[in-house]
């Protein structure tokens, strides 16, 4: 199974080594062929522990078995009748042997279910690792092309420019406002001259009267 999935993954691997094909999928391809083979080993573990408890009823019945043909014996023995006792021994001592052959399957087993569980946390952890490795590119790749799209932009619009655009404009705003200032103040200055003429103007009036007066009183 291990073999198959190295196989597969090394042929897929160098073949878009050779095409020049994006690292994203490739590290696709690989989380896809792990996710694949944690299933088939996750598969074969739950089959060899079936395996596992039915070698333990079978044990379990044996053992059950072999204590009866002991009982069988015994009785046998006190009943003076030893024929039956040694075919009682036989049927136990088959039995333990039975229990035997049956405890040695167990253990090389329970052996190869603890291979399977070290290999399968491996590809889990191997699994886990390529999946943040995958976030961290897509997130690399996204900033590349904001970069890259910055960039481009740069080269079809110089910004430096257009800012310096904005400044002679803003200057251009700058001389207009000046310019509307000083009418402003010019127009202030002239209106003022001309209350301060009619101030003078009121004030001749006013002395012409009284000189008037001053005549014709003596």
């Amino acid at each position: 199974m291990f073999t198959r999935f190295t196989d597969i993954i090394n042929a897929n691997i160098n073949s878009m080594l050779d095409k020049a094909e994006h690292p994203e999928k490739m590290i696709k391809l690989i989380i896809t062929e792990m996710e694949e083979t944690l299933v088939e080993v996750r598969s074969t573990a739950a089959k060899h522990i079936a395996e596992k408890k039915s070698l333990l009823r079978q044990i379990r019945v044996l053992e059950t078995s072999a204590a009866n043909w002991q009982e069988k014996a015994e009785r046998a023995v006190s009943k003076a009748r030893d024929d039956l006792a040694k075919a009682a021994l036989a049927a136990k001592h088959k039995a333990l042997s039975e229990i035997e052959l049956l405890t040695a399957e167990l253990q090389a087993l329970e052996e190869f279910l603890m291979s399977v569980q070290d290999d399968g946390q491996s590809i889990q952890d191997k699994l886990t690792e390529a999946k943040r490795r995958q976030e961290a590119l897509i997130l690399r790749q996204q900033s590349a092309q904001v970069r890259l799209k910055v960039r481009e932009q740069e080269n079809v619009y110089n910004i430096d420019e257009a800012m310096n655009k904005f400044e002679r404009y803003q200057q251009k705003i700058d001389r207009v406002e000046a310019e509307l200032e000083a009418y402003d103040l010019t127009r202030n200055n002239d209106l003022d001259s001309q209350f301060k003429a009619l101030e003078e103007d009121e004030s001749v009036e006013k002395e012409l009267a009284e000189l008037k007066s001053k005549v014709a009183n003596g």
